[in-house]
């Protein structure tokens, strides 16, 4: 996906824990500055239901973006595919490539936790099946005229669907997961893996090597296969004040304020920099930077001071 160089995408702001509604100018100022000043990529996440889900559904908010930006990359880590049909979601996610041109990158995961999935009127049993078998109906959906399927969960007899993705063969597909499980998948089924803005950069270090031995294993060119990691940040010289901020965040979207102790960076740009030279040391090709409060002021400090160090 990247040669030589780490990329870096920003985040695009959709929790507001802050304020009950979305001021779209301000999006819309955020997007195209972002595409300005030539981040990479932009980023969403999903989140329906829950503590933190005053949250912006993910694949209409990119479909939003694609209409505001013209070249910037639009992604989303990761959608939770066994809660969805897999047949809409192919539709859909084949529809936003079309609008935009091409720029999609869609994760993928089964989720961390199982809780929710009498919500959707399915049960958790069985969901790393469901979760496989969904891929494979949707990378047929895209790919071939017509599809007959017969699996445990669904049935098509010579269904077909178009358009089809602009990207060929596919829009490309990111896995999330920690578990060497989950890392096999991902090379097996997916064109990447991101790791989780909920783990430590020590984790990144220790997995990158396990999925490039999963690659290994599986005779994939190395360079077909992205690796990339969402980074939570805080750029403050005023570190006591920095932690409080994102500790009140984690509290609110995770129900964990010490969660980003172990798993944000915060500090002067010179600490960011250190840090996030680690994660590029590490092997990443794609750092998603994910400011959590002041996104505009946060990404002109990250754009102006530290991706070019970073670049350097």
């Amino acid at each position: 996906m990247i040669a030589n160089q780490v990329q870096f995408g920003i985040s695009i702001p959709q929790i507001f824990f802050d304020r009950p509604c979305v001021d779209t100018a301000k999006l819309q100022g955020f997007l195209r500055r972002a595409e300005e000043l030539g981040f990479h990529s932009a980023w969403t996440q999903e989140q329906i239901l829950g503590r933190g889900a005053s949250c912006l559904e993910p694949i209409s908010l990119l479909s939003y973006a694609a209409a505001v930006t013209r070249t910037l990359r639009l992604g989303v880590s990761v959608l939770i595919t066994p809660v969805r049909s897999p047949v809409q979601l192919a539709k859909s996610l084949a529809t936003l490539d079309q609008l935009s041109d091409g720029r999609l990158i869609a994760g993928v995961g089964i989720g961390a936790s199982t809780q929710q999935y009498p919500a959707f009127g399915i049960s958790a049993e069985r969901r790393v099946r469901r979760f496989s078998e969904g891929l494979k109906l949707m990378k047929l959906l895209w790919t071939e005229e017509r599809v007959t399927f017969d699996s445990e969960f669904w049935k098509l007899d010579n269904a077909q669907m178009n358009p089809k993705p602009v990207q060929k063969p596919h829009p490309p597909l990111w896995f999330g997961g920690a578990h060497p499980a989950a890392l096999k998948r991902a090379v097996e089924l997916g064109d990447g893996w991101m790791g989780a803005g909920s783990s430590s950069t020590d984790g990144f270090v220790e997995r990158v090597p396990q999925v490039r031995g999963f690659l290994a294993e599986a005779k994939r060119d190395l360079s077909t296969f992205a690796i990339a990691k969402r980074v939570y940040l805080a750029v403050d010289s005023n570190k006591t004040r920095a932690i409080e901020r994102l500790r009140e965040w984690s509290q609110w979207h995770y129900g964990k304020a010490d969660l980003v102790d172990h798993v944000a960076i915060w500090g002067d740009p010179q600490e960011i920099i250190a840090e996030l030279r680690k994660i590029r040391a590490a092997g990443a090709e794609l750092i998603l930077l994910n400011p959590v409060f002041d996104a505009m002021d946060h990404m002109e400090i990250l754009a102006r001071e530290i991706v070019p160090a970073l670049r350097g």
